[in-house]
Order: C-alpha cells, then sequence, then structure tokens
C-alpha cells in the first residue's frame, strides 16, 4: 500500500498550494493549471499525519435545505470530506465515484457507519436540490452540503485546503480553483488524520476504509 507519514504544519502550507481548474466545458480548460504536490514523492497516496487537523467547524446546509452542524453530526463516525462542485467535468465525479465504489466493498454495517461529505466550492449553482439530484447518481447517503462561500472557503482552509471562488474565463465558461484532497478522520479522535491526493483510485480505498472505520492507519 503507498503511504507516508507527514507532519500537517508542512503539509498546510504545501497542499494550500494545490489547485485543480475545472470549467463547465470538459475540454483542455478543465486540466489542472497548477498542481503542488506536498511531498516530492507523488507515488504515495496514503498521507498518515504525525499532527491531524482538528475537524473544522462547518455549519452549512444540507440536500434536505436543514442545517448540517459537521462536528456535530459526524462525531464519533469514521468521515471523509471532500470540497468539490457538481459542474466540475473531472476530477470531482471520479473522486466521488472512486470512493462510492470502494464503499460498496464494505459490509452493510461499516457502510452505514462510514460518512462521506461532499462540500460544493460552487454555492450559487450547488443549491440544495441541484446536489441532491447530482449525489443521487453516486451515492445517496452521501452528504452534500452547501451555503455562505466564505464559511465554506475558512473551513476548507483550515484543513489546508484551498479555493477560490468561481469566475468565468474569457470565453464565459465557468472557472474553479479547489484543492482536490480527500480529508479522512478518526471515529476515535475526530482529528482529519488521512489525505488522499486526486490520483487515489477504488483499490486504495477500498483497502483504506476498513481501517479508517476502526480508527486505524491505512
Amino acid at each position: 500500500m503507498r503511504k507516508k507519514t507527514i507532519a500537517a504544519a508542512a503539509l498546510l502550507a504545501a497542499a494550500s498550494l494545490t489547485l485543480s481548474a475545472c470549467d463547465s466545458g470538459g475540454d483542455s480548460a478543465a486540466d489542472p493549471v497548477s498542481v503542488v504536490s506536498e511531498e516530492t514523492d507523488s507515488g504515495k497516496t496514503a498521507t498518515v499525519l504525525d499532527k491531524p487537523f482538528e475537524k473544522p467547524d462547518l455549519v452549512l446546509t444540507d440536500t434536505h435545505g436543514k442545517q448540517y452542524d459537521f462536528r456535530k453530526e459526524t462525531q464519533g463516525r469514521p468521515t471523509l470530506i471532500y470540497f468539490g462542485y457538481t459542474h466540475c467535468p473531472d476530477v470531482c465525479p471520479l473522486t466521488m465515484n472512486n470512493l462510492a465504489v470502494a464503499k460498496k466493498k464494505l459490509p452493510r454495517a461499516d457502510q452505514d457507519k462510514l460518512r462521506i461529505v461532499f462540500v460544493t466550492t460552487d454555492p450559487e449553482r450547488d443549491t440544495p436540490a441541484a446536489l441532491g439530484a447530482w449525489l443521487k447518481g453516486i451515492d445517496p447517503q452521501v452528504v452534500g452540503l452547501t451555503g455562505d462561500f466564505a464559511t465554506i472557503q475558512a473551513g476548507a482552509r483550515t484543513l489546508g485546503i484551498s479555493i477560490d471562488a468561481p469566475y468565468k474565463d474569457k470565453n464565459g465558461k465557468v472557472v474553479s480553483m479547489h484543492g482536490t484532497q480527500v480529508i479522512a478522520f478518526s471515529p476515535k479522535t475526530d482529528a482529519g488524520y488521512v489525505l488522499y491526493g486526486k490520483d487515489a483510485t477504488v483499490d486504495d480505498y477500498a483497502h483504506d476504509l476498513p481501517l479508517i472505520i476502526k480508527g486505524e492507519n491505512p
């Protein structure tokens, strides 16, 4: 299994620079514009943090239009969080589908324990209804969250994930710059102790999820 250990402080400085550019078209403009790895060894997929991140204080709106307190709702549960948006043509749907397929390999009891949370980086277009419809085609159990952009951006920043406000390029396409990390939180400590980059595969997640559910290192 590909894995490594790195200090969260060092990761925060580098991972905050990891941004992917996505647009609504799906052509070459959707390719990553700037990607900075937290370490030069890009062959490592699971990053086990020796100083885990504190769970972000995020109170947003779920796909049913109800208030969702991330800390409260996921307390004591194995949790994965990812920041992206439904109009993303590549990395976001790939990441979420990889997680969904890996989750289905778990026993039913473990599937019910696991919380996968998708927080939009494009709240203007990703309404609760739009999020719900998109996630229904991936995994209806995934929690989709939307809300104030500044709140979302601040919460992501505490995890070393940078998000820029969506904007239109010269061709009128909406472009979003966002970090592509998945953070796993331990059910034992509620701390974010494992990080995955966009190259993590279904097999990587399928191998690690049983351990994460137990709060163990992958």
